[in-house]
């Protein structure tokens, strides 16, 4: 199970999670990315061995046997890597939504209630976490992109009625490839504003 889908079981999502909810799955991550740091540390160190035992045995047959060590300690650190920039992403991920909600609470504003994030950028995010190519340096400077855009959208949504500002949910989602075609969009757009007219009438 991944991160996400991790906290899409629990009660509570990621982006509604108060600041001790986020904390404690902040240490937790970090954590595990400290014991997958420890492990890729201690395998380059077992594959220098490798590599002075092979130089100093002379026989063909003892050789490919260290050759085939190094493979699998080379194979293991390679995943583990793979999973350590996962890791690292999440943990500024939460980091970052942990000070967001941190800085509501201080000063007072919606954030420190409402959700930190729309589902639309939560999809976003998961594609660059998931994305090997994308480093954590290069996933920090996006995900204070998408974080920045979606508070500046909050604030472009303040005065509007509930039914624009589902609209404007809508689009973000066709934005994020959640919707794919306007047929399934107005649907959607009919479908919420028919509930939210009967949770105001009930």
């Amino acid at each position: 199970m991944n991160f996400f889908e991790w906290l899409t079981t629990k009660r509570k999502t990621l982006a509604t999670m108060n600041v001790a909810e986020l904390r404690a799955q902040e240490m937790l991550l970090q954590n595990e990315r400290n014991r997958m740091q420890a492990r890729v540390g201690q395998l380059a160190k077992d594959k220098q061995k490798i590599i002075a035992q092979g130089a100093k045995e002379k026989t063909p047959e003892l050789r490919r046997t260290f050759a085939q060590q190094y493979d699998l300690l080379h194979t293991e650190q390679m995943m583990i890597a793979r999973h350590l920039n996962i890791r690292s992403k999440e943990v500024l991920t939460v980091s970052r939504l942990r000070m967001l909600r941190e800085s509501g609470q201080m000063f007072g504003g919606a954030a420190g209630v409402r959700p930190l994030i729309r589902e639309s950028d939560l999809a976003a995010i998961e594609r660059l976490i998931e994305n090997d190519r994308i480093s954590s340096e290069m996933y920090q400077e996006r995900l204070d992109e998408i974080l920045r855009m979606g508070a500046e959208a909050d604030e472009s949504t303040a005065g509007i009625s509930p039914a624009a500002q589902e609209l404007l949910k809508i689009w973000n989602d066709m934005d994020a490839g959640l919707i794919k075609d306007t047929g399934t969009a107005f649907d959607e757009a009919e479908r919420r504003v028919r509930e939210r007219e009967k949770a105001v009438e009930g």
